[in-house]
């Protein structure tokens, strides 16, 4: 199938959906990239304010500014305990209404690949920061088909369902996230997986978390017989073993990357 544009305008939903598995993979990262003290921050595509919040608890910030393009995600950021210490605003990350060079550390979250233009996204993240500041960002491991929806979507695709392709599925392996910020003017890269494992109390709760209103899929499933919905409730069940505990658990990878804006500045 065609890429589908997913519009993130419940942020309640979102938090169902992907707040655990966030919650789980951004601390990682965040150690990983061993930002400076005292840095000032721009988040990109911050969501619900997730990482934000990490951010401000283990970085010790001297300032966060958080953006996102969605109007929801951003009002649901603000009313957080963090919304009293970072600054969110709605912006467009292929546009950053921000001056050159006006960062120490420029971040994104689950974004990049979803962006219309990830090379545009990458620029402007360059653009805005400081010479010798850092430029990072991860994403789910969508080539792999190792995102937290991958047991709906192996269950769908056993069932005779087409998925919806991921938007920027080829640029999140590796390779491909250094390529594009090589190609950004980015020094010094590095890039890691992190891999991290989610219970879920039962098979309910997982699928609740897993069928948002607003995705594609879940529109699909919407759509089948209520017989056919427990067939495929039944196949994807098979692709998640019961944990020990009695629940089910799964693990996901990310990918993540960071690069140095050099100090002299290579238009």
């Amino acid at each position: 199938m065609p890429e589908v544009a997913i519009r993130y305008d419940d942020s309640a939903a979102y938090e169902r959906f992907m707040g655990r598995w966030s919650r789980a993979v951004a601390p990682v990262f965040l150690d990983w990239l061993a930002p400076p003290m005292a840095a000032s921050w721009l988040e990109v595509g911050c969501g619900t304010g997730i990482c934000t919040g990490l951010i401000a608890e283990r970085c010790s910030p001297f300032s966060i500014v958080a953006v996102d393009s969605s109007q929801a995600q951003i009002a649901h950021a603000r009313g957080l305990p963090v919304g009293t210490r970072a600054d969110f605003r709605v912006a467009d990350a292929l546009a950053l209404p921000f001056p050159d060079a006006a960062f120490d550390v420029v971040v994104s979250a689950l974004l990049i690949n979803f962006v219309q233009a990830p090379a545009v996204a990458v620029s402007e993240m360059r653009r805005v920061s400081r010479a010798g500041g850092v430029v990072a960002g991860y994403v789910w491991d969508f080539a792999a088909e190792r995102s937290p929806s991958w047991p709906m979507r192996t269950g769908m695709r056993k069932f005779g369902m087409d998925t919806p392709e991921i938007p920027g599925r080829s640029i999140t392996g590796l390779a491909a996230l250094r390529g594009l910020f090589e190609r950004t003017g980015l020094s010094e890269i590095e890039t890691r997986s992190i891999e991290v494992t989610q219970s879920f109390t039962d098979f309910d709760d997982f699928w609740q978390a897993q069928t948002p209103g607003y995705m594609p899929t879940t529109r699909m499933i919407g759509a089948l017989a209520d017989d056919e919905r427990q067939k495929l409730k039944d196949i994807v069940r098979a692709e998640i073993p019961p944990s020990p505990g009695g629940g089910i658990e799964y693990s996901v990878r990310a990918h993540a990357i960071k690069g140095c804006v050099p100090r002299i500045r290579v238009a």
